[in-house]
């Protein structure tokens, strides 16, 4: 019986990444492993898996496995900013969605069953997502408006207005439904709060955030890289190009904070154009696989 970890010692010796076929791994992962929700996107990833910082992408055909330098549960700052910088996971999500909207994804069809009742109406849903793409593109201004003064604080009253009615339609008021309603009652004061504050104090929270992510990113890198490649095995150019870039943008966001601000915003409009894309692309495979299906059994 063979189980993954057997195949892992080359992690420890400078491999960047050990590809495994999956009919050479006899034992299904162990419980060590946990699911990870939040990845870097990587086309043809079906699932991913962590224990401890091991992180593994289940394909078709293949288990992918790369060595962390900080486990996200341990050190989820130092993760974020060393394992997955932003700009990796801008430029990581666009080529994850262009394949997939193109259709040279391996895993589209696992997808799709996975999937199957909200493509259903996908190429209604991702038309939607296009033409909101393309109005963050258009008037970033406006989206930046929207979003932080109306939708985000729209979006907390209502979740704290359910979370009160929740409380009160029970039958019998119990102390625990109390603290509900009182949670419910902090959560719509939250959202109002959102509300009012001044768009230059979102703004420069979000400057701060973003500037701070990108230059401690930019520094550890430049550190790994100034060592030679053995330090990043990853890819000693790739990770340069990353550093480069993310410390450009630092200096730019406070130089130009509006402009960067609005550089984000289209390429969120771009990633929402091509994740809507996918949907229609999806939605126009089931369809045709469900007429095949049908015409066969018409046959």
């Amino acid at each position: 019986m063979t189980k993954i970890e057997d195949f892992l010692s080359p992690l420890h010796n400078g491999v960047w990444e050990v590809i495994i076929p999956k009919d050479e791994v006899t034992e299904p992962l162990s419980e060590q492993w946990s699911k990870s929700a939040i990845n870097v996107p990587t086309p043809g990833t079906i699932a991913s898996y962590r224990k401890g910082q091991y992180h593994v992408h289940e394909t078709k055909k293949e288990w992918r496995v790369h060595l962390d330098r900080y486990d996200p549960k341990i050190h989820p700052i130092l993760h974020l900013i060393d394992d997955a910088p932003l700009f990796l996971m801008i430029i990581e999500t666009i080529i994850m969605l262009f394949s997939e909207a193109t259709g040279s994804s391996t895993n589209t069809e696992d997808k799709l069953k996975e999937q199957n009742k909200l493509v259903k109406n996908g190429s209604l849903f991702g038309l939607f997502l296009v033409v909101l793409g393309f109005t963050f593109i258009i008037s970033p201004e406006f989206i930046y408006f929207s979003i932080l003064q109306i939708i985000l604080p729209l979006i907390i009253i209502l979740a704290g207005i359910f979370t009160i009615y929740l409380a009160i339609n029970r039958h019998k008021l119990i102390r625990s439904d109390k603290k509900e309603i009182f949670k419910g009652v902090i959560i719509v004061f939250i959202g109002i709060i959102f509300g009012i504050v001044p768009l230059i104090l979102w703004s420069l929270i979000l400057i701060l955030f973003l500037g701070t992510w990108m230059f401690l990113s930019a520094i550890m890198l430049l550190n790994r890289v100034r060592k030679g490649r053995s330090a990043v095995p990853e890819g000693f150019y790739s990770r340069l190009a990353i550093a480069v870039i993310s410390l450009f943008l630092v200096i730019s966001i406070f130089f130009a904070p509006g402009a960067i601000l609005k550089l984000f915003l289209i390429i969120a409009g771009i990633v929402i154009i091509l994740i809507g894309f996918v949907m229609i692309s999806v939605s126009i495979k089931l369809k045709r696989r469900s007429q095949e299906i049908i015409k066969q059994d018409i046959c």
